[in-house]
């Protein structure tokens, strides 16, 4: 097959230039006051907006793990718009993919119709796939978003199967649309809908740090597997068969939790002796972020349903669901959307994906990811205000708690969010983009590029630690309002 997109060897091509030395030069803390522009988005935006309301930034420019704001302020982004930006900002194989679509007149949508671009796209996803799986594998490609790929993969395991409810998990996220918020964990964005579509039953994740049995480590583990098990075998369990067990194989909106490779592995043998398709939700996990190119594989299984979306259109709207062919039973257009062919998305995703099977940034991410977690050790270890540590490759999460409060029934501290917000403000007033989640919102999450360099990483852990000193210097624990885990 002749390739169309060949993408520039990685290197100083890729380097932030002039935005890394401001950086270097920058004199932080950062003075913070309103501008127009956010005055503007505050009167004109929807009040469902949230990152501006904890991240009050204009941004102007960007490049590598860099960018800047209106006000010229230069920032390490940790977030890169929730993990979608594997290259980071910019990067000169995206803007490479993105020239020579324009100039090879590529249309920007097609709807299902075959391309080129879009053939050497699914090739090579399948190629970086383990090959048990690729070999029967189908993929559909839906609208922009994770979410609608989520929906189709319901829509999908629900056809097939001609069952309709599914097992989900605490803390789980899998998107804000109708169907898939009715598998959400977090109780809040539901109870004004009355709960939407129902037909979720919920299991138990294995959160170590707050074991639902009180139990964590293995121990916690084996009682939730054995949980989920009898759920599927008991017929005295009140629980209809499922359509399908859907999750992440990393929680991330729920505080970076990871689930072991055991659990995993466990998990994927008692769904198939049920005859219960495995959906893995691997949105914000997939293409490098954890340390392999798809989570699963740490565990050595493969799913029957497995979700992407972010990474896998080099910044660009893209979401596909990738299952095997004994699921394809549903009818045409039993799943559509206008923006499923988006051409641009699948150059710029193509050329993204390319660039990680070839530089290997999965093993740069768990290097990487190695470096950061013992930094955030260090930091746990010399502050009681951080209580756990967690997560694989560049997918990694601090939980901030309120020392000295009552325990839960894990045996911790309650998580702290005034806390973890104070540890985000004064992140961002030195320069660094975090992001929030977790129980009570107290998880200090970050999903830097998989680009980021040594130095870079040092650099944010410093500023980590000086922001947790602070913040432990200030809080109060007697004005704290403590939530419950």
């Amino acid at each position: 097959m002749q390739e169309m997109f060949v993408a520039p060897a990685f290197g100083k091509s890729a380097d932030a230039g002039s935005l890394r030395q401001r950086f270097a030069a920058r004199r932080a803390p950062y003075e913070w006051q309103d501008s127009s522009i956010l005055t503007r988005q505050r009167q004109r935006e929807s009040n469902a907006r949230s990152y501006p309301r904890r991240l009050p930034l204009a941004l102007r420019r960007a490049k590598g793990i860099y960018v800047e704001d209106t006000e010229g302020r230069v920032f390490i982004d940790c977030l890169a718009a929730a993990g979608t930006l594997a290259l980071g900002h910019n990067h000169p194989v995206v803007t490479e993919a993105v020239r020579r679509s324009l100039e090879m007149e590529l249309p920007f949508q097609t709807l299902d119709i075959m391309t080129p671009v879009k053939d050497e796209f699914v090739s090579q996803l399948f190629s970086m796939l383990p090959e048990r799986f690729a070999r029967h594998a189908r993929i559909q490609f839906c609208g922009p978003t994770g979410t609608d790929a989520v929906e189709a993969a319901l829509k999908l395991v629900r056809t097939a199967t001609g069952r309709k409810g599914l097992f989900a998990f605490h803390g789980a996220y899998h998107g804000m649309s109708q169907g898939s918020l009715a598998l959400m964990g977090n109780l809040g964005p539901k109870q004004p809908l009355d709960g939407v579509l129902g037909l979720a039953q919920f299991m138990p994740y294995p959160y170590s740090y707050r074991c639902p049995f009180g139990l964590g480590g293995v121990a916690g583990e084996s009682v939730g597997i054995a949980f989920i098990e009898n759920a599927l075998k008991d017929p005295e369990s009140g629980l209809l068969t499922p359509a399908g067990v859907i999750l992440e194989p990393v929680q991330g909106e729920a505080g970076v939790i990871p689930a072991s490779a055991a659990w995993l592995g466990r998990l994927r043998e008692i769904t198939a002796a049920a005859k219960v398709p495995l959906i893995l939700d691997e949105v914000q996990t997939g293409m490098g972020r954890t340390g392999r190119y798809f989570d699963f594989m740490h565990a050595d299984i493969v799913p029957d349903v497995l979700v992407l979306s972010k990474a896998i259109g080099g910044g660009l709207p893209l979401s596909v669901v990738v299952y095997h062919e004994s699921l394809d039973v549903w009818q045409p257009g039993a799943h559509a959307g206008t923006f499923r062919g988006n051409q641009l998305a699948m150059a710029t995703g193509l050329a993204t994906l390319r660039h990680i099977e070839g530089e290997r940034l999965d093993r740069h991410a768990a290097a990487m990811g190695e470096r950061f977690r013992s930094h955030l050790d260090s930091i746990a270890k010399d502050n009681a205000i951080v209580g756990d540590v967690r997560g694989r490759g560049l997918m990694l999460g601090m939980e901030i708690v309120a020392p000295g409060a009552p325990a839960t029934m894990a045996g911790h501290a309650p998580p702290s969010r005034d806390a973890a917000l104070l540890i985000q403000q004064e992140c961002l007033r030195r320069g660094l983009i975090v992001e929030l989640g977790g129980r009570a919102g107290a998880t200090v999450r970050l999903l830097p590029p998989l680009i980021i360099g040594a130095d870079e990483v040092d650099t944010v852990a410093e500023i980590l630690r000086s922001a947790v000193i602070e913040a432990t210097r200030r809080f109060q624990p007697q004005r704290e309002s403590v939530a419950s885990a």
